[in-house]
């Protein structure tokens, strides 16, 4: 099971709102999360709700390494094959 881009940007939205100046899309993958408005205290509570709505554990250092959407996609990725490993 890969988690999307679009079920990430949910839980964003969903944490912290959505800055109205930044468009969520496509094009946002490599951008730093502090580009997109996103501090690392919210950055916790996306990590977080990612945990509890696909009962899967992350790394602490995740908060930290995960600076894109695209880094953190992968290590939500990689936490779900673990999983069904």
């Amino acid at each position: 099971m890969d988690f999307t881009l679009n079920e990430l940007f949910e839980i964003m939205r969903a944490s912290a709102g959505e800055d109205e100046s930044v468009s969520l899309d496509g094009t946002v993958l490599d951008r730093e999360f502090s580009e997109l408005g996103y501090d690392s205290v919210t950055l916790l509570e996306i990590t977080s709700r990612v945990e509890r709505e696909l009962d899967v554990v992350l790394d602490d250092s995740v908060v930290f390494e995960a600076t894109t959407p695209r880094v953190l996609l992968a290590a939500i990725d990689s936490a779900l094959q673990s999983r069904a490993g």
